[in-house]
């Protein structure tokens, strides 16, 4: 209050000043009024964004009601009494790199699914797999449904036998004529996030791909899968030989075909 010395109210406790001298700088300020807001511990720190408070149960409805007069086939939410609520989520698979699933197991039937037997447990014989491109699988999911239980579903339905951590699910999205992508955490809903964007899947989607962010977890794979991705790599390296390979054979050929023709010419 005498000097006006200004901290932030974290370093108050810590500060000792002898200000107790009447002088030209007396003033009336109590010595709470010079206390900044705090500081920010670290400035390389990312801040955490504030997260909006959960909807309520009429929000929800609204948000249902809009959304399904916007669906144009039977896909539709439905609300629960107790304030959660089902829907359908579309997830794009595109994954690069093999999958493993067991070896001589029959595809799995209705009866299976109701009784929620697992085939994959049947068989200790595995084989290496491409599931088809860019394929898309429908889902039924609660709004309490993670991303880390959407992904282990997926396997389950295509008897994927590989660690669930070894791959990751993605919203995309299209913006000014881009497409972006970004990779949910394992406790998002994906089906608030369908919700709120609507039926279109112009304006979101979701897509399974290969988790390549961080460190890879080389002690998830088995040693047939690490195999089968040196052959990949290797079959890989020789494609692209052969592309430059082929490549500079035909700029060798239209350079012999150029030099033929100007063979005679002035010049």
């Amino acid at each position: 209050a005498d000097c006006r010395y200004t901290c932030h109210q974290e370093c108050r406790s810590l500060i000792q000043l002898d200000c107790r001298r009447p002088g030209q700088w007396q003033s009336q300020l109590s010595p709470e009024s010079t206390l900044l807001p705090p500081c920010s511990q670290n400035v390389t720190q990312a801040l955490e964004e504030e997260k909006p408070e959960p909807p309520t149960v009429q929000e929800i409805k609204q948000r249902i009601e809009k959304y399904n007069a916007k669906v144009t086939n039977c896909l539709l939410m439905k609300l629960n009494d107790d304030g959660t609520y089902t829907g359908f989520i579309k997830v794009h698979l595109k994954l690069r790199r093999p999958v493993t699933v067991p070896a001589g197991i029959r595809p799995q039937s209705i009866y299976d699914a109701l009784k929620e037997v697992n085939l994959a447990e049947m068989t200790d014989k595995r084989t290496s797999f491409y599931l088809p491109l860019d394929a898309i699988k429908q889902l039924h999911i609660s709004s309490t449904t993670t991303v880390s239980e959407v992904i282990q579903g997926l396997l389950k339905k295509f008897m994927v036998v590989d660690n669930p951590q070894k791959f990751a699910l993605f919203k995309e999205m299209r913006k000014d004529g881009q497409v972006l992508f970004q990779k949910l955490p394992l406790t998002e809903y994906p089906l608030y996030l369908r919700l709120l964007a609507g039926p279109d899947t112009d304006v979101l989607s979701f897509v399974l791909k290969e988790n390549e962010t961080g460190e890879v977890e080389w002690d998830a794979f088995s040693i047939p899968e690490l195999q089968n991705f040196l052959m990949i790599l290797d079959k890989e390296e020789k494609d692209k030989i052969q592309q430059v390979h082929r490549k500079y054979e035909r700029f060798k050929q239209r350079l012999q075909q150029t030099l033929k023709e100007a063979r005679g010419k002035p010049g």
